[in-house]
């Protein structure tokens, strides 16, 4: 295959790439159904790949490959580590660490919404009961929201703080879905906590 050099340019996911009648989609790129045109799946460059003269398809194949510089970039579904930032009445802001097990190089912001802290009685989620500033918490991404900001969830009950200092400075051992004790006072604090195991 023969790549064309002059046409590497750079793509984020949701960008049309062309129609599927005239190129095929590769690696980190697919064909919308209901319109017939190619998307780019990921953040990375745009290759355009000449097929092989004797090929029956004379379409060109176009694929997006991840930007290895830049680390992993959180993508819908993907699992993150987040440290909370802020925390407000309708949500909190957290800074994307890790998607999956690998750290980002990036500054990712990340925005957990009061709909996506927990899976029932959304109406009674208080905020500052569910987050601190400085916890660490595992969220799902939900989509890439507004202002460059990842939606976040930790509606799951693997997912929410998984780890948080104490106002006396201890890391803090959950007792239950909703409690964190502090090793040193013995005092406990709300939390939405992330079950641990099975």
């Amino acid at each position: 295959m023969v790549v064309k050099e002059e046409e590497m340019v750079l793509v984020t996911p949701g960008e049309v790439l062309g129609k599927a009648t005239e190129v095929k989609a590769g690696k980190g790129a697919y064909v919308a159904k209901h319109n017939g045109l190619v998307y780019a799946s990921l953040t990375g460059l745009l290759r355009t790949l000449s097929p092989p003269p004797d090929s029956p398809d004379q379409r060109p194949t176009v694929e997006v490959t991840g930007h290895k510089a830049h680390g992993p970039v959180p993508e819908p579904g993907s699992v993150v580590i987040a440290r909370v930032t802020k925390v407000m009445t309708r949500m909190a802001s957290a800074d994307i660490m890790c998607v999956g097990a690998k750290s980002v190089r990036e500054k990712f912001s990340g925005i957990i919404r009061q709909q996506d802290v927990r899976a029932t009685e959304i109406d009674k989620v208080d905020m500052h009961l569910s987050f601190r500033p400085g916890d660490i918490v595992r969220a799902s991404v939900l989509s890439l929201g507004d202002a460059r900001a990842y939606f976040l969830s930790t509606a799951k009950n693997d997912l929410g703080v998984v780890s948080a200092e104490s106002t006396a400075g201890g890391t803090m051992v959950p007792i239950s879905w909703t409690e964190m004790q502090c090793p040193l006072t013995g005092q406990t604090e709300q939390r939405k906590v992330a079950k641990v195991g099975t």
